[in-house]
């Protein structure tokens, strides 16, 4: 039985509500991600530990994080994707706040721990929230809304914390999440509609077991493999274990009839082409993002710092990406859009590792322009129309699985090209080792090409019957007793 929270709550529109707080809640997430980066060595010095030390703080979070993923979606369908949303807002404010107050390194990283376990859940969740209350023929409008929290604040999480950390001081990294995020909790609370589909069936806790503790090792293997080494014991033992925790999660998953994180959802084939190619476009960015300033430096002599900004224009481009998408989606559809833009995506990422193309400045920044602008559109455009075929009650469960293989994806990316520079044979000296991994990023960029091909050809189509016009219905299966 379908039931709504009193109208009487709020005359706040839902749609603006979720989007306002989805929007601040993932600008936090971005920028964590990134701006404790510059603060590194600052921290380790005020803890009186070494910077290897302070390394951990990031180690944390980014582990944590990846343990959240595969419980997001089962939590939201038993939960409530608005309870489990806000108490994860809620706790990765408070968090923030501990990290900032934290009077040693120890009490830093658990802090941090805890901030990723709730970043962890944020994403999932939000985009659910923000799935389910636009309609599969209206979310091209939402690029705009996806590409400030995903594109946007991570690039200016190392500007930003190298200012504050120099200017105020490294705690300030964590308190600015204070207000936003409690304005954001409020805001919540007063304008969200609580959406559960269904009853989710028992909680599967072999698959618990297996994915979560597999998904953690093995973004620890690949994170902190290539920067200290693959034979290292630690970094050896976490990808072992690893893989063989997550080819034990698979065969469960696939076996028992109510999985954690429903695999059988890749076979829908929108769903399953997207997922496909978040793996390789996450892989393709995040390879490029990290190998081409090692380049830059390589070809140029550049600083750090010359080699980090001249990135900063693929970050403009992506922000242009959501008003192509939002303009030509609804009218050529997913394939015609995107499988021109991941060609012209190869073909620009090649330019990059041809020789002589980072010895200019200004056609280094134009090239990481056209990527942002060229990826993103296709990347947007994927996590758009991938969800077409999802019914309501496995949204929160595909989102979940979506963030997990696009986490892993841009992982393996880094991984790989860490491990084409170093097997080339030069010692990492010169541009040569970072070119050859530039075009390898380019071929995952081009096969996911081939791939898109499988992606509907037609835009989607609004109901014959639009049950948004029904404001006090609400987006869907409504809780009895809202958080």
């Amino acid at each position: 039985m379908t039931t709504t929270e009193p109208t009487t709550r709020t005359r706040l529109n839902p749609r603006t509500a979720v989007v306002l707080v989805y929007t601040a809640a993932m600008c936090m997430n971005g920028l964590d991600s990134t701006i404790v980066n510059p603060a590194l060595f600052t921290i380790a010095g005020d803890f009186g530990q070494p910077v290897s030390a302070a390394n951990t703080v990031e180690t944390a979070f980014l582990v944590a994080l990846a343990l959240a993923l595969p419980v997001a979606g089962w939590l939201g369908d038993r939960y409530g994707t608005k309870r489990v949303f806000l108490g994860a807002l809620a706790v990765f404010t408070t968090a923030s706040a501990a990290c900032g107050l934290a009077p040693g390194l120890s009490a830093l990283v658990v802090a941090r721990a805890v901030q990723g376990l709730a970043g962890g859940l944020l994403t999932p969740a939000g985009m659910t929230l923000l799935f389910r209350a636009f309609p599969p023929h209206e979310r091209a409008k939402l690029g705009k809304v996806l590409i400030v929290p995903t594109a946007l604040m991570p690039a200016l999480g190392p500007p930003l914390g190298g200012f504050l950390t120099q200017h105020l001081s490294w705690h300030w990294l964590f308190f600015v999440n204070v207000p936003i995020g409690a304005a954001a909790v409020l805001l919540g609370v007063l304008g969200l509609r609580e959406h559960v589909e269904g009853v989710p069936g028992p909680f599967d806790r072999a698959g618990f077991w297996l994915a979560t503790p597999g998904l953690g090792l093995l973004t620890y293997a690949l994170g902190f493999g290539p920067s200290h080494g693959w034979t290292q014991p630690a970094v050896a033992a976490a990808a072992v274990l690893g893989v063989a925790l997550a080819v034990a999660a698979v065969l469960h998953q696939l076996r028992t009839p109510e999985p954690l994180l429903k695999l059988r959802l890749l076979a829908g084939r929108a769903y399953g082409t997207a997922s496909a190619l978040a793996v390789l476009t996450a892989a393709g960015l995040m390879g490029v993002l990290f190998v081409f300033p090692l380049l830059y430096q390589a070809a140029l002599g550049a600083s750090a710092l010359d080699a980090g900004l001249s990135v900063f224009p693929e970050a403009i481009g992506l922000m242009l990406a959501s008003q192509v998408v939002d303009r030509l989606l609804p009218r050529i559809g997913p394939r015609r859009l995107v499988v021109p833009a991941l060609l012209l995506a190869a073909v620009v990422f090649a330019a990059l590792a041809v020789p002589g193309a980072a010895d200019n400045a200004w056609l280094v920044r134009g090239l990481m322009f056209a990527i942002g602008l060229v990826l993103g559109t296709a990347v947007l455009t994927v996590q758009l129309a991938g969800f077409e075929d999802v019914a309501p009650p496995d949204m929160g469960r595909a989102m979940g699985l979506f963030q997990i293989l696009r986490t892993l994806g841009g992982a393996l990316g880094i991984a790989v090209c860490a491990g084409v520079i170093g097997g080339h044979g030069t010692g990492g000296t010169g541009p040569a080792p970072y070119r050859a991994a530039v075009w390898v990023t380019a071929a995952l960029v081009a096969v996911g090409a081939l791939v898109a091909v499988r992606l509907p050809k037609d835009p989607p189509q609004p109901p014959l019957f639009d049950d948004d016009l029904d404001e006090e219905a609400g987006e869907g299966a409504q809780a009895p007793a809202a958080g």
